[in-house]
């Protein structure tokens, strides 16, 4: 790639794809929840807290709902812990009331909270104590995407804050986060649970005599499959649970439909990696095919250089001209001539310090020696510095080939670039420039 083609690329590398007008979606009273979606290990967390903390101070009352199990952004923004119970961020203070608060989901605490709130004491005790319903809640699987769907419907429902924003789970898979909430509905009011509830559901006698065969051989059957005492928990687990399985898949709809809706907007976080932007690629689709408002895409850890006009291949050039002692037209041109100049100059110099008894004079070797010793160093320091340079501008060419793919496939889908930073975001602070990036758009040096 030559220098024409990388400044070229470089300065048209947004006319790709639209800028996602992130202040626009913040300001807008219309936007009630912001999700923050995709591969693990591209900031999603970083991205979801920069986020709330730029719409705090633009006068938004937000709480942040992580999902992180990292807990990186309780450090972030200077609270010691993160529970299921949101909690002001001290140093965020915006105009017109702007507050931000933080949480952290508890799986389990939500879980317990549907039971306390939906069955009486004694079952809800009955429940809590279940042996199955204690692995259930802690990590059964679509277990912790069911959660976080419920404490945004919670959260939504309180409306105690006119922006939400949510960093999902980290999944392998895209589907997971869509999918599990449905998943787990579906397992709680699906047929397996309906067949372990039928011996309390069909009354009297008859229905027992009637169920007493199948359920005999079924019974065994799973007795083998899972162990008697298993079989008995889940049994008894079910048994308390009757009245509230029809819930569950009534909760995770309503809030499918909460995501559905207007007031929300999707944010795919992706880093220029092929990995990263494919999996980002297959997220835009399928929230298109679920009929989700997807904002943009939040492309992390972009690299710019401000000395992009420098190509990688005249940088590693220079360099290598520079270690083998010489420049590229050293011997053409005028090269010869100020040779030639300098030469007579040196003779004039050793004559200058030769002494009347023809001695040199030792000082001048010495410092002749040390200027020679300082070229070779500054000619070693600037190679490695162009060499340096020439790697960047090359990961800059493959992120650009990466992201330009993705655009070429999705070109409607508008994109915010963010600067890679040279360290990890620890503080509001970092934060802060992170909603700056974010808002700019473009990364530094661009």
């Amino acid at each position: 790639m030559t220098e024409a083609t990388t400044g070229t690329k470089a300065g048209a590398r947004m006319d790709a794809a639209p800028r996602l007008p992130v202040d626009r979606l913040l300001d807008d009273p219309g936007t009630r929840i912001i999700v923050c979606c995709g591969a693990g290990g591209v900031g999603k967390t970083t991205t979801a807290a920069a986020l709330g903390v730029r719409a705090a101070e633009r006068g938004r009352k937000v709480v942040v709902l992580t999902i992180d199990p990292a807990r990186r952004l309780a450090q972030s923004m200077g609270i010691d812990s993160l529970d299921n119970t949101p909690r002001r961020v001290k140093g965020v203070e915006g105009a017109d009331g702007g507050e931000l608060h933080a949480m952290m989901l508890d799986m389990k605490r939500t879980f317990d909270e549907i039971v306390e709130g939906h069955a009486d004491a004694e079952r809800a005790e009955a429940i809590l104590a279940n042996p199955f319903y204690q692995s259930l809640s802690a990590g059964f699987a679509g277990t912790q995407e069911y959660m976080a769907m419920e404490k945004l419907g919670q959260l939504r429902a309180r409306d105690d804050w006119d922006l939400i924003v949510v960093d999902t789970p980290p999944s392998r898979s895209a589907l997971d986060f869509l999918d599990a909430p449905k998943r787990l509905g579906s397992f709680l009011d699906g047929k397996f649970i309906r067949v372990l509830m039928a011996p309390a559901k069909v009354g009297g006698r008859a229905g027992m005599k009637f169920l007493n065969v199948g359920m005999s051989l079924m019974t065994g059957t799973l007795s083998k499959l899972m162990g008697a005492s298993l079989l008995k928990d889940v049994q008894t687990f079910v048994a308390a649970m009757d009245t509230m399985f029809g819930g569950f898949r009534t909760r995770a709809d309503a809030t499918f439909r909460l995501l559905q809706a207007p007031g929300t907007a999707f944010l795919v976080v992706a880093a220029p990696e092929p990995d990263a932007l494919r999996e980002a690629a297959y997220f835009v689709q399928r929230l298109a095919a679920e009929n989700m408002p997807l904002a943009g895409l939040v492309l992390n850890r972009v690299h710019g250089s401000g000395a992009d006009q420098l190509s990688a291949e005249r940088a590693l050039a220079a360099a290598e001209n520079l270690e083998e002692g010489g420049i590229v037209d050293q011997r053409s041109g005028n090269a010869g001539l100020r040779d030639s100049a300098a030469e007579a100059d040196g003779a004039g110099a050793d004559a200058a310090d030769a002494g009347a008894d023809g001695s040199v004079d030792a000082d001048a070797d010495l410092d002749t020696d040390f200027d020679a010793d300082l070229d070779a160093d500054v000619d070693e320091i600037t190679a490695g510095l162009l060499r340096l340079h020439a790697e960047r501008m090359q990961v800059i060419a493959r992120e650009q080939r990466t992201r330009d793919r993705f655009t070429s496939l999705h070109p409607e889908v508008a994109v915010a670039e963010v600067a890679a930073l040279p360290g990890d975001v620890h503080d509001l602070a970092g934060l802060r420039a992170i909603g700056e990036r974010l808002a700019a758009g473009v990364p530094a040096g661009a």
